[in-house]
């Protein structure tokens, strides 16, 4: 009888360590959340600015795809750091992805970054980043954040379709430049122009409070960016 209590004992040991074995090798379960690396949760960050404050690599490459095909834009954050930060950010959270070009005029740039969900916005077009100081010129395909005024930039960046070295003096510090693509920004539809009341195109605090919804109903035509990633 103690012999049979004794191999009994035995077996039940090697039956825990085997399965202790098992346990410690199997993958994580499903539901199992883990953290993006520096940049926590991005649907916390689209709604919460201060969890977007990575460094940006010293040059990146970000790839964005629109309705009118994919371009890739290399940054320099030597050109402008505080910029090459904010849009490394933006790109990492996925900030820009079904974003409108809402502001694209012939013969000078096109603008996109005011985000299609007002709420999202609320919190962004208040977030503003220090100036640059100007070290690059506006050269056609170079990408510049948009302001007004200083201390003012947030989310919004433009490409410059011509040269536009005017805007040097202005304080637009351009932090990177479309290396591969242009032709696909060239084609991006320009036919309202610039923004009302100057033009045709879409009143820009409309855009800010309503967001893809007055962009859908009033401007189907806009072309938008479908996704973005860092390369």
């Amino acid at each position: 009888m103690m012999r049979k209590s004794f191999l009994l004992a035995l077996a039940l040991v090697a039956a825990t360590a085997a399965a202790c074995k098992q346990d410690a090798s199997a993958p994580p379960p499903d539901n199992a959340k883990t953290t993006p690396a520096g940049g926590g949760d991005r649907a916390a960050a689209l709604k919460d600015p201060t969890l977007a404050k990575d460094r940006a690599p010293d040059v990146f490459k970000a790839q964005i795809t629109t309705t009118k095909g994919d371009f890739v834009i290399e940054v320099h954050r030597e050109w402008a750091p505080n910029g090459a930060d904010r849009f490394y950010n933006l790109i990492k959270i996925g900030y820009y992805d079904d974003v409108r070009f809402f502001r694209v005029v012939d013969g000078f740039m096109a603008q996109f970054g005011i985000h299609g969900t007002p709420d999202i916005n609320s919190h962004w077009r208040v977030a503003k980043i220090p100036d640059d100081p100007v070290k690059q010129t506006n050269k056609r395909g170079f990408v510049t954040f948009a302001m007004a005024g200083p201390a003012s930039r947030t989310s919004q960046v433009f490409i410059n379709l011509v040269d536009n070295d005017r805007l040097d003096p202005m304080g637009f510090a351009p932090f990177g430049q479309v290396v591969s693509g242009m032709e696909v920004v060239d084609q991006l539809y320009k036919g309202y122009g610039e923004g009302a009341p100057k033009g045709q195109g879409p009143v820009q605090p409309k855009i800010q409070f309503e967001g893809n919804t007055y962009l859908e109903r009033e401007f189907p035509k806009l072309d938008w960016i479908k996704s973005t990633k860092l390369l």
